[in-house]
């Protein structure tokens, strides 16, 4: 009893010891100290009393770590050799302890990602160490994985893993579908407060927090969009049909019955245009088979349309819209069914494209296609140069509104609104032609018109 007495005591003198430290006033003095000199972005005068705070103090205030990790880079960046060396030491010290002082405040993910990408950015570690660290907080704790950088460091060290002939080719496919899944999900996120806010922006009825709120939303939306097309591009080739279709055929036997696989591949070979591969037809009834999804029967409209059938291509699109309630989802299947019907019917491409739309507003990609759809008919749009080249004033108002409902997009969108606006009628043809000011009516299946802009 008396052994348990002093246990307890030496626990409650432990707590006590912890609190007063806690409330020591000079970590006080000092926290007070530390925060005005980092607001001016003075480290090196913040360093000492930081350091006095961090050692004795470390959980008096979360702004140990926030701002004490902005020190410590300061310290890294004009440091150098041995010295550098325990600066970077102490900053990966930081990010461990940041969880156990805050926990609701850090995550397994942030610390993770904050340390691979220090050992990234001071080449304190190999490629595979820094992919090591990242593929954990990936696996571990995918939610709280949404750092840009990471996602496309992430990607980026695994196929460079690849290429040197550690890490096979499927899971370079698995991981760039987890990662884009990921992306997918942070900008969905993004995207639904844009279209709240948009209505009220384009009212003028927007408040000051609001138009903050929208500019990061968008902002952030857009980065997303540039590491999307990063990771594409570090794709590259090894996603063209010369290697996915040997793969699949090489696995198919031993995963034909995992659905998450077979779906993928399915989806892989439509977005790559390798669907006039027996291989397509395989695994869409392997899908069949195991899970019937909605999107399913898009592909098998294709294959029904590719065989010359088209009332049975015509049903199984719209089984597939049918069938599909998730509001993102379905929008997705009415975009793949547009882009199905782009080579061959603009106006069903279009009505496709419109219905992606009205279940998804955010759905930017739908807004590109029309647009391109419209920018690909100037020749059948108007008997004169000038109203055939009018054409993509509509073209490019349509592409800027795939930018603005959805920023991740906003790259393709201005490349495209630069290129259509360039070849619509210059202000040398405006004013020869008398138009300035007036209303284009197209009388093609575009429809509509456009006002000329005054000069």
């Amino acid at each position: 009893m008396k052994k348990k007495f002093y246990i307890v005591a030496i626990a409650v003198l432990g707590f006590v010891g912890a609190v007063n430290a806690q409330n020591n006033p000079e970590c006080t003095t000092n926290l007070s100290i530390y925060s005005e000199h980092v607001k001016v972005k003075n480290y090196e005068a913040a360093y000492t009393p930081w350091k006095m705070v961090y050692d004795n103090c470390p959980s008096l205030h979360k702004a140990n770590f926030i701002h004490g990790e902005r020190i410590l880079k300061y310290k890294i960046e004009k440091a150098a050799g041995a010295e550098k060396a325990n600066f970077i030491k102490d900053l990966m010290a930081l990010y461990d302890a940041s969880i156990v002082n805050f926990p609701s405040d850090f995550t397994k993910a942030g610390v993770a990602i904050d340390k691979a990408l220090l050992m990234n950015d001071e080449k304190t570690a190999t490629d595979q160490e820094i992919y090591n660290v990242l593929d954990k907080a990936f696996q571990e704790d995918k939610g709280n994985f949404s750092n840009p950088k990471a996602l496309y460091l992430y990607f980026s060290l695994l196929v460079d893993l690849h290429k040197a002939g550690t890490k096979d080719l499927q899971e370079v496919f698995d991981t760039y579908d987890n990662v884009i899944e990921q992306i997918g999900v942070e900008n969905k996120k993004l995207t639904d407060r844009i279209e709240q806010l948009l209505p009220k922006e384009d009212a003028g009825t927007i408040t000051a927090k609001e138009k903050r709120i929208l500019a990061a939303a968008s902002q952030n939306s857009e980065n997303y969009g540039l590491i999307e097309g990063s990771i594409d591009a570090k794709l590259g080739e090894l996603a063209e049909c010369s290697n996915l279709i040997p793969l699949y055929q090489k696995s198919f036997e031993d995963k034909k019955s995992d659905i998450t696989w077979v779906k993928r591949a399915v989806n892989r070979m439509f977005n790559k245009e390798c669907t006039d591969d027996p291989m397509f037809k395989k695994l869409i009834d392997a899908q069949l088979a195991i899970e019937p999804t909605a999107d399913l029967y898009v592909y098998l409209g294709l294959l029904e349309m590719k065989s010359g059938s088209t009332s049975a291509a015509v049903s199984n699109f719209n089984k597939a819209g049918d069938l599909e309630k998730d509001k993102y989802k379905k929008s997705d299947i009415f975009y793949k069914v547009a882009t199905i019907y782009a080579r061959s019917s603009k106006s069903t491409a279009r009505n496709y494209a419109q219905k992606a739309i009205d279940a998804n507003p955010s759905n930017g990609k739908a807004y590109l296609l029309i647009a391109t759809l419209y920018a690909n008919s100037a020749n059948d749009c108007g008997d004169s140069a000038f109203d055939k080249r009018a054409i993509y004033w509509k073209a490019a108002e349509v592409a800027r509104q795939a930018g603005r409902v959805d920023p991740s997009l906003s790259g393709r969108s201005g490349q495209a609104v630069n290129s259509y606006m360039s070849k619509a009628p210059s202000k040398e043809m405006i004013f020869n032609s008398g138009m300035s000011g007036k209303t284009v009516t197209f009388n093609c299946w575009v429809g509509g018109s456009v006002k000329v802009p005054n000069l």
